[in-house]
């Protein structure tokens, strides 16, 4: 590894060509106060445990989390990593703001339409309705943005296919949430939507967490984790397996499930067979993934690989789990605390880990890159201070666990403290990304007479392109 200041680059800083995306780093501000938001809620008792797990208030909650916090957090990394993927650039960087305001606006509305389902704002019309056409709109331009994109690379390399796939999930999931709040917003006497409206909510959620966060997560985890941790990329019938496992179960559960659904057939059967599928393919990323950690040239792991351990050690946790209350017939009461570690511990987790890196790399390639021969420049190690952040993501990972116990066990005061100390470690992980990004810990600067005096000062809530 080259030493500080000397301008020699990692392998994983080798892409001047990289066009940044203008608004990525808008996506992630607006994901990570909805994650803050979230946790602000839990803390206050807002939602389950205290209430129920379909209450309005925990709706609410779930929607900022999985809308507001984990997906803005994978499409403003899909805006910039999926045409990495496939060694192009992006349809339009012009079309992510609109797509930004778009779901913001229409999240905001849907909020408003669930506090109306606890009594409150009756004076006002149902938000639900337009709630569900906005974000639809937003998340339209998304996947118009990213497909257009993708389409012109076929046939698609392994982790690009990966993300095809979750962006299918992605429409199957809006789609099913568009069913939802338009019955609730009573605007429909369909027969067919009143029946998935009252039924599919398993199927909402397999595509949403399966299928569109947690498949995304894993193709692009693919790519990072080898490119971080300079391993060879993954090649050969295992990968492969992975995917076609994971949609061989999204299949099962949205496609049969809903057609049980329609038909007013139990959805038992499809519901087993794709957690049958979906633990396979579970089983094969794992392996996949300890053979990139052992294939590693880098024999020192950075704070963000490390810390992806720990959210996959989540996911493998919350498979565990969710085996071990069916077989004691304990599924429906110990629902909850998977999701909670699914949403907290795994996807989360990973976001919050690779985005350490992400952010000083993105920052990095603004900066140093226009300067790259013309002045010494850091390593991208060197605009972050890994010991300092260390205990903030221990903090949140025990404290994500302690809350999972905590559920298991039904006690929801020990469970608000535990968020508690989650909110406080996010905080602290945040700062360490805004303090990458202004540049805080660099103190690398040029000895040569004609170098530029200072580099380009990135701001916060957007990039520009070294090619700029």
């Amino acid at each position: 590894m080259a030493p500080a200041g000397s301008g020699v680059i990692p392998k994983e800083n080798m892409m001047l060509g990289v066009t940044l995306s203008r608004w990525t780093m808008s996506y992630f501000f607006a994901a990570l106060s909805a994650l803050v938001a979230a946790e602000i809620m839990m803390v206050a008792g807002f939602g389950y445990p205290t209430a129920g797990l379909r209450a309005p208030e925990t709706l609410i909650l779930v929607h900022v989390t999985t809308i507001g916090w984990l997906s803005l957090l994978m499409c403003g990394a899909l805006f910039q990593f999926a045409p990495v993927l496939i060694a192009r650039r992006l349809y339009s960087d012009t079309l992510p703001l609109p797509a930004l305001l778009l779901v913001l606006a229409g999240l905001g509305l849907l909020l408003v339409g669930f506090l109306q389902l606890t009594g409150r704002l009756t004076a006002l019309p149902s938000m639900l309705p337009l709630a569900g056409i906005i974000l639809s709109a937003g998340f339209a331009v998304v996947l118009w943005n990213l497909g257009r994109t993708l389409w012109p690379a076929r046939p698609l390399p392994l982790p690009a296919r990966f993300v095809a796939t979750g962006l299918v999930s992605l429409a199957l999931t809006v789609a099913f949430g568009v069913v939802f709040v338009t019955v609730l917003g009573q605007q429909t006497n369909s027969e067919p939507m009143l029946a998935i409206a009252g039924a599919a909510l398993p199927l909402h959620i397999a595509a949403g967490i399966g299928g569109w966060l947690t498949v995304t997560a894993v193709g692009v985890s693919y790519r990072l984790l080898a490119m971080f941790m300079l391993a060879p990329e993954l090649g050969g019938a295992r990968p492969k397996l992975v995917l076609a496992f994971a949609m061989a179960a999204l299949v099962a559960v949205v496609a049969v499930g809903l057609g049980a659904v329609l038909t007013g057939a139990s959805l038992l059967i499809p519901l087993l067979a794709g957690s049958i599928l979906a633990l396979v393919s579970l089983v094969l990323y794992g392996a996949d993934i300890i053979h990139l950690y052992r294939a590693r040239k880098r024999r020192f792991i950075e704070l963000n690989s490390r810390m992806a351990i720990f959210a996959l050690a989540s996911l493998a946790a919350a498979v565990v789990l969710a085996i071990a209350l069916t077989a004691l017939g304990r599924f429906n009461d110990g629902v909850g605390a998977v999701v909670f570690l699914l949403a907290f511990g795994w996807l989360s987790g990973l976001g919050l880990a690779k985005l350490y890196k992400i952010v000083a790399f993105l920052t990095w390639l603004e900066c140093y890159g226009p300067v790259l021969g013309r002045m010494t420049t850091p390593r991208v190690q060197d605009l972050v201070v890994e010991s300092r952040a260390r205990k903030w993501f221990l903090l949140y990972f025990l404290a994500v666990w302690l809350g999972t116990l905590a559920l298991l066990i039904s006690q929801p005061i020990a469970f608000r403290v535990a968020v508690a100390a989650m909110l406080a470690a996010t905080i602290g992980v945040v700062s360490e990304f805004v303090q990458t990004r202004l540049l805080s810990d660099v103190k690398t600067r040029s000895s040569e007479p004609d170098a530029p005096d200072a580099v380009h000062r990135p701001h916060l809530l957007f990039s520009r392109s070294p090619s700029n």
